[in-house]
């Protein structure tokens, strides 16, 4: 803050400056250090309840295979690398995941075959009891 003392024609004098510019260098300070400590302490706050489980000597519960079902570009369809033929498709789903807790299959086509074919195909799968159909894809590489 400045004061002024003047009185009259007295020249103005100025005691002390104003500061006209806020140092933020303390705030950063502060800043950095509060993020450090929840960068710590966050990990420690999704740990979980700590249980020490028995032991076992039976083998442990099996894991069921996963189903990929594969259309080439020439029409075949594959079930897990067997040759399946798209009339018996339904049936041989039916079969297969009818005693499985996990109806999950995974689907991978040819891009060079034709939409209606793949979704065709699609519906069959849907058709036959399958939950949840996964589509299997490749990343793309972006070039820089």
């Amino acid at each position: 803050m400045a004061f002024n003392l003047a009185h009259g024609d007295e020249r103005r004098q100025r005691i002390g400056a104003s500061l006209s510019e806020i140092n933020i260098i303390p705030l950063v300070d502060v800043t950095l250090v509060l993020l450090l400590i929840f960068m710590l302490t966050a990990p420690m706050m999704y740990r979980g309840i700590d249980v020490n489980l028995p032991k076992t000597s039976s083998k442990p519960t099996a894991v069921e295979e996963r189903m990929v079902l594969t259309l080439t570009k020439d029409h075949v369809i594959y079930l897990n690398e067997r040759p399946v033929p798209l009339a018996g498709l339904d049936a041989q789903l039916r079969d297969i995941f009818k005693n499985r807790t996990d109806k999950t299959l995974y689907l991978k086509a040819d891009q060079s075959l034709a939409y209606g074919f793949v979704v065709e195909t699609m519906d069959r799968v849907r058709r036959a009891g399958v939950e949840k159909l996964g589509m299997v894809t490749e990343p793309s590489i972006r070039e820089r």
